[in-house]
């Protein structure tokens, strides 16, 4: 091919392989060596020469040379035909097209990107293709390179399209990416990108996603305020962020300034309503709601929601009823429901009725899941039938479950009980292979069992064993062990727990100074325990609202000798003045 080059030039190569193209005699470039022997660069040229005269030819010879010659396109020559195809208006063969290159030839590097946009000049063409690989990326979850093309939009001028941006958001906010969200849309204002109800529905979704009040209401006021009217998915959206956030009359507001609009209620309204009731036990109010729904024909997710709500008020039987109601109007359990009546028979210690509805779910072909498993698990590990646990938890495999920190929580929290302390290290050392960690309470079951056995030595080399087994020990480790002695009034291993740690270069938190200190002043060691918030006001370590919270739950009935220790804590400045506001009102309301 060099000496065809050589020979014609590649300009005149190009005008001979156009000429050919144009009579329409492709076959001839099968017998000559001219179109075995093509480059991409010739191929290129000769795509922009045809795309002169629309993009019929350009087209059917951009698929012939695959076809025919087995050619194998350049990511320049395919950025050309989908710029010609674009530029007249064949917009579904261009994304396709475009979306066959998308991954296969990393187009959202912004040195890729640069390269290739610079060989066509038309910012209108270049906004719309950008904006369709910024929708392809988003769409298939690949929201890093679609952050990657939408910079490169907004660094080099081209103004993304309204639809891009809203599918961005979008794939943002569905994975709970809120704060990238919101530096996404600044950006988007920012290069002139006009918000419409669609965009304000994406940013209120994501506030519901990360529970931000403030900022919905903000946004619904900027949305009337620039006479973008909510709708139906707006009102829905504030509604079920006021439910799960426990503001019930702000929800019904809601509703009525619906209704008030002239926009009636969907089963979605219903069913957020509802499930707000159920969260707090209103269950007198839900099934108020229930009866006075119109215009919508209560669902699954209706039926779910009641059932759930009465097994958790303790009221089975009418639960039991309402899924004989939904039953009879043809809509069939699904595993959710069963998982809801499932719980509540098995916090009633009903397994043989538990293992009835089971087969029941196994005669209705509905499959158990996770919830469904470890409920059971649970309530076999309460009562100690650790056999029919771990029968269940292999079940759980057959069915290609993945057993989660809930099936390791309870099935060591069984074998504690039980005093199995093989059985229970072992399946701690599964959870930990398995990716999760465990929590203080799993760490405090492991501690009771050794301290009922009167085994201290343990408890003090757990840390070793575990990191024997390759796994990473941290503070979270040390702090668990810490603080659950210091509860059981064991403070001389806890006191040897903390040495260990700080021997191995870590250093105690503000759990572990609180833990150690507190057990001192209610052992009577008061000197030990000035020392640890001396300690603690040395190293700026301060009392969160969340641990003197959990410290008052926890020795509650200690009485005085608690209050007279937060007394030493705040004389120390331990507690910011800020967290200490906040325990007065706490005080005040208790």
């Amino acid at each position: 091919m060099a000496s065809l080059v050589f020979q014609y030039g590649e300009t005149r190569l190009t005008q001979i392989v156009c000429g050919v193209v144009v009579k329409g005699h492709w076959n001839s470039l099968l017998k000559s060596n001219i179109g075995s022997n093509l480059t991409s660069t010739t191929v290129n040229q000769v795509l922009l020469n045809l795309s002169q005269d629309g993009c019929r030819v350009s087209w059917a010879f951009f698929q012939w040379l695959e076809s025919n010659l087995n050619h194998n396109h350049s990511l320049q020559s395919t950025w050309t035909m989908v710029h010609t195809l674009t530029k007249h208006k064949h917009f579904k063969t261009a994304q396709k097209l475009l979306e066959k290159i998308a991954v296969r030839d990393y187009l959202s590097s912004p040195s890729v990107l640069t390269s290739l946009v610079m060989t066509h000049d038309d910012p209108d063409l270049n906004s719309q293709i950008l904006s369709w690989l910024v929708i392809f990326y988003a769409n298939s979850r690949m929201t890093q390179e679609a952050i990657q093309v939408f910079e490169h939009m907004r660094v080099h001028g081209f103004k993304p399209h309204l639809h891009a941006c809203t599918v961005l958001l979008n794939s943002l906010a569905k994975v709970r990416l809120t704060d990238m969200v919101w530096k996404v849309y600044k950006k988007m204002v920012r290069v002139g990108v006009v918000s419409n109800i669609h965009i304000f529905n994406v940013l209120i979704h994501a506030c519901c996603k990360s529970g931000d009040v403030e900022k919905a209401e903000s946004l619904l006021n900027e949305m009337e305020s620039g006479f973008i009217f909510p709708d139906l998915f707006t009102f829905n959206t504030m509604i079920s962020l006021y439910c799960k956030k426990g503001m019930h009359y702000e929800a019904l507001g809601i509703q009525d300034r619906m209704e008030r609009g002239g926009i009636p209620p969907d089963i979605v309204t219903y069913n957020s309503l509802i499930y707000g009731c159920c969260r707090e036990g209103r269950m007198r109010e839900a099934l108020r709601l229930f009866r006075e729904i119109k215009g919508a024909t209560p669902n699954l997710v209706t039926y779910t929601t009641l059932i759930d709500g009465y097994c958790r008020v303790n009221d089975l039987e009418e639960a039991l009823r309402l899924r004989e109601e939904m039953e009879m109007k043809g809509l069939c359990p699904g595993v959710v429901t069963y998982n809801a009546i499932l719980r509540k028979l098995c916090e009633e210690g009903r397994i043989r009725d538990a293992n009835k509805l089971l087969n029941e779910m196994s005669d209705r072909k509905v499959e158990p899941d996770n919830v469904t498993c470890n409920t059971l698990i649970n309530a076999y590990s309460k009562i100690g039938d650790m056999v029919s646990a771990m029968k269940v938890k292999k079940k759980m495999l057959d069915a290609a479950l993945k057993p989660d920190q809930f099936t390791f929580k309870a099935l060591i929290h069984g074998f504690c009980k039980l005093h199995e302390v093989n059985s229970a290290k072992e399946l701690l050392f599964e959870m930990l292979d398995a990716g999760f960690s465990p929590c203080y309470s799993t760490y405090s079951w492991l501690v009771d069992m050794y301290c009922d056995q009167d085994n201290k030595d343990a408890v003090i080399g757990l840390p070793d064993e575990l990191s024997r087994k390759g796994l990473c020990v941290d503070i979270s480790v040390y702090r668990a062990l810490i603080r659950r002695l210091c509860k059981l009034d064991k403070i001389v291993s806890a006191e040897t727990i903390f040495n260990l740690m700080q021997a191995k270069g870590m250093k105690g938190d503000s759990v572990v100074y609180t833990s150690l200190a507190y057990a001192y002043f209610k052992s009577g060691k008061a000197i030990a325990s000035s020392d640890m918030l001396d300690e603690m006001a040395n190293r700026r370590l301060m009392i969160t609202l969340k641990i003197y919270r959990c410290f008052s739950a926890s020795y509650a009935g200690d009485g005085s000798i608690l209050g007279f220790f937060w007394g030493h804590v705040i004389e120390r400045g331990l507690i910011s003045k800020n967290i200490l506001k906040h325990i007065q009102e706490l005080d005040v309301n208790s």
